[in-house]
């Protein structure tokens, strides 16, 4: 689809996976999707910056709209978001064999597996989608998860404490075992955008994933970790996660900062599986791409939830500034004061890891920073219109909070023209005819 819409584009020189096709990467960012068809000690493929921008985000999920504006795509990418939760499907599940069994390597080595910033402890794989079964429901659990190598059958794995991986992993280890799982990569970005959305614990996300692909997703069982995954994955890695041994990991995170450094759990390979001529998946952290992915399934929960409180809200962004996942931007269609507050409230609600967030009018483009900072500066009053709230539960990757203890300060901003002014008086001036002049028939 993309090369048919001119947004692919194919390196075919030989290139380093240390650091040259993280730069590459990093200058096409927010613009074409790459492949790089020669890298140096694989024989895979390598593709990044595959859904950078929202409107492939949205293509991906199905969206035809080539002509729309970046508002209304993610207006579109959010209802369909919202539309898949609420049908959620089973996805068929096949006995015969799956692509990704065509060949089978017991050596990390084999992976084009990328090191992206200088100070990175070392190479990542970085959309890996990690498979587990969930042994107090007997349900599956899908996450994406960093894995960093440590030499040809050994790389740590990031579980944040108390989430779902680390909670399966927990209970396996509290009953003497280690966890079973299997690592998809290079899968539809559906399946990505199901493994970010935060469901509730006990939940598939692969159910997601079939909604999402209007019941097209094809699940296929692993022979040793005797769970389902995508039977059209690229690459899927299966082994156990140790009970018994860890290793000290660290690397860029969505702000683009470095995380500090961890003792994390150890995964040991058992085996690799690929598909021929398979396609290695990286995500450059900190990049359009990875925060789309985390970013564009939270703004979509957010949306449901704040519409909820306040019926007439109109869209929801994370914002650029706050790497899609700190700060957030909410339109809606005032009716009562005290509605912005209300939002406000359940917009930290719906994602515990917001920071900042702003509440403006519906003639306020939420995704343009300067008529957001133009709401502010005319129609908010700090004394009257800002939420301070100390010593709440922040994100974890925010380097200005207490990170030992996940406690942060939340601001909220009321940007909206108060209804206790005539609406006049906060019109902003418009040009008659403006919009139809052609400056190519003047100058």
């Amino acid at each position: 689809m993309l090369q048919n819409e001119n947004e692919l584009v194919h390196v075919k020189r030989d290139v380093n996976p240390e650091y040259e096709i993280a730069a590459v990467t990093a200058r096409l960012d927010g613009k074409q999707a790459v492949i790089f068809e020669k890298v140096r000690g694989s024989k895979s493929r390598v593709v990044s910056n595959v859904v950078s921008t929202p409107r492939r985000f949205y293509l991906a999920l199905g969206g035809t709209s080539h002509k729309a504006n970046e508002a209304d795509v993610k207006k579109n990418i959010h209802a369909r978001v919202t539309e898949a939760l609420h049908s959620l499907s089973e996805p068929p599940r096949t006995q015969d064999p799956a692509l990704f069994e065509e060949n089978s390597s017991r050596n990390l080595y084999d992976l084009p597996i990328v090191t992206h910033f200088e100070k990175d402890a070392g190479p990542f794989i970085t959309s890996s989608i990690v498979f587990s079964e969930n042994q107090e429901n007997g349900k599956q659990n899908q996450s994406t998860h960093r894995l960093l190598r440590l030499d040809d059958h050994h790389m740590a794995i990031r579980m944040v404490e108390g989430r779902h991986l680390h909670k399966c992993f927990t209970y396996a280890r509290d009953h003497g075992e280690d966890l079973k799982i299997a690592v998809g990569i290079g899968v539809h970005p559906a399946v990505n955008i199901a493994a970010a959305y935060q469901a509730a614990y006990g939940v598939d996300e692969m159910l997601i994933a079939n909604s999402l692909l209007e019941g097209k997703l094809i699940l296929s069982k692993t022979s040793y970790s005797q769970v389902y995954v995508p039977s059209h994955a690229e690459i899927v890695l299966e082994g156990r996660i140790l009970t018994d041994k860890t290793h000290e990991e660290w690397m860029v995170e969505m702000l683009r900062t470095y995380d500090f450094k961890r003792k994390q759990p150890v995964f040991e390979l058992e085996r690799i599986m690929f598909r021929d001529n398979a396609i290695y998946h990286d995500i450059l952290p900190g990049y359009a791409e990875h925060r789309l992915l985390m970013g564009l399934p939270v703004e979509a929960k957010m949306y449901e939830y704040i519409k909820n409180v306040v019926p007439t809200t109109q869209s929801v962004h994370l914002t650029d500034g706050g790497s899609n996942w700190l700060s957030a931007v909410i339109q809606i269609s005032k009716r009562l004061e005290g509605e912005p507050k209300n939002a406000l409230l359940a917009a930290f609600t719906a994602h515990p890891s917001l920071k900042m967030a702003i509440v403006v009018d519906d003639d306020i483009s939420p995704i343009d920073p300067i008529a957001v900072e133009y709401a502010i500066a005319t129609r908010c009053q700090a004394d009257r219109d800002f939420i301070i709230i100390p010593n709440v539960k922040g994100s974890s990757l925010d380097p200005s909070s207490d990170q030992d203890n996940l406690l942060t300060t939340k601001v909220g901003i009321d940007a909206t023209a108060t209804i206790h002014k005539s609406k006049e008086r906060f019109e902003i001036a418009k040009i008659p005819g403006e919009e139809n002049v052609k400056l190519s028939n003047y100058l």
